[in-house]
């Protein structure tokens, strides 16, 4: 049974929202809202501070892990501070828990560390991710005795912040965002992945976990021709995943395949961001956001493709669509059969799929101190009765 606390952070996963600054009333049904149609939910086009955006969600799994949001307005709690652009793609594991609680809970901790240091940063970002995890662990620890389960929930999270000028992105686990920039000679947009990415499939990632635990020959295991940290999980950064983090919570009673047969003294997972902060020139055209269920069947290049030769209106769900052919291709089936599966069964064709597509005004960035309009859109589909 789901506790009245876990209630209140996982239901607002199932009601897409937003909100804006009054011109416009608040539409469940309308695309104001988003729109739903099956497994997929999709906002086709809106408008940001900085520009022009698209969303799309589709569902594989039995209840839906993947969490997203952009926020447009004000970056800090205080009327003077900076406004721009807001991107959160959480792509959960073992339940929804954590990326639904990451995204009730960053972006207002980004706001209060903005306001208190009046001004966006690098740091303010790192703060507010480090202080979004101990939020979240001290909810492990009190539910710990009634549902020990959620201390083997963690998500990844991939952040991009618009402000002043500048692009903050921000990651930790193996979401990705790339941008699409003009290359004037060739006159081609090419694409540049800007996130760096912290799976042990990555021969950095287990340098670097080896470096951070010599003592530990067993800290990165190869199963099943999947690199995976300690055998089980493949992310060496999140939120949550809090079996992994503190040793407490790695014993009886949580199941048998995330504990480790030996106590542990610093955490094995740790959720500190990487983070790249650079200046959006005229060249930038659009930040393409997604979960690693896209980035599984499109290369960087193709996606980039793909939204610079077609419409704006709808091409985050072009893409989503594109992905989920190649997943049907990968399996000798089709598409029109593939989407008659149902989530649950689906997982076992593609992950859920979060995408994101951001558009670059330069004019509107460049005239950054301007206030464009508010808005705050939360993806995700509608829950059953059963959820």
């Amino acid at each position: 049974m789901v506790t009245t606390t876990l209630k209140k952070i996982v239901s607002p996963c199932w009601k897409p929202y937003v909100e804006d600054d009054g011109d416009n009333r608040r539409n469940r049904g309308g695309d104001l809202s988003g729109r739903v149609e099956g497994l997929l939910w999709y906002k086709d086009l809106g408008h940001h501070v900085n520009g022009e955006f698209s969303m799309a969600v589709v569902q594989a799994n039995n209840i839906l892990e993947d969490q997203s949001q952009l926020e447009s307005g004000p970056m800090s709690s205080i009327e003077s501070g900076p406004h721009g652009t807001f991107v959160g793609i959480y792509d959960g594991h073992a339940g929804p828990e954590a990326s639904v609680f990451i995204r009730n809970r960053l972006f207002q901790n980004i706001k209060k560390l903005t306001s208190e240091c009046q001004e966006m940063s690098a740091d303010v970002i790192k703060r507010a991710y480090l202080a979004t995890e101990e939020e979240f662990l001290s909810l492990v620890k009190k539910q710990w005795d009634i549902k020990p389960q959620i201390a083997s929930v963690g998500s990844c999270c991939l952040v991009g912040i618009v402000c002043c000028g500048l692009l903050y992105i921000a990651n930790a686990g193996d979401s990705r965002v790339v941008l699409g920039r003009l290359e004037k000679p060739e006159k081609e947009v090419k694409a540049m992945q800007l996130s760096a990415e912290h799976n042990a499939n990555q021969e950095s990632v287990r340098q670097e976990l080896h470096s951070l635990h010599p003592d530990d020959p067993q800290i990165v295991v190869l199963k099943h021709k999947v690199w995976r940290v300690k055998g089980i999980i493949q992310v060496s950064r999140s939120i949550g995943d809090a079996y992994l983090k503190k040793t407490e919570f790695n014993r009886e009673p949580l199941l048998p395949k995330f504990r480790l047969t030996e106590p542990f003294e610093k955490p094995i997972l740790v959720a500190e961001p990487s983070i790249l902060v650079q200046k959006l020139h005229p060249e930038d055209q659009f930040l393409i956001f997604a979960s690693d269920g896209l980035w599984e069947h499109l290369s960087n290049q193709e996606a980039v493709n793909i939204v610079n030769s077609c419409p704006r209106n709808g091409i985050a769900r072009k893409l989503v669509k594109a992905a989920l052919k190649e997943a049907a291709k990968k399996r000798e089936m089709r598409y029109s059969d593939l989407k008659k599966i149902d989530r649950g069964v689906r997982r076992h064709f593609h992950d859920d799929i979060t995408v994101i597509v951001m558009f670059l005004d330069s004019d509107l960035i460049r005239h950054s101190s301007l206030r464009g309009p508010i808005l705050s859109i939360k993806g995700g589909i509608p829950g059953d009765a059963n959820t």
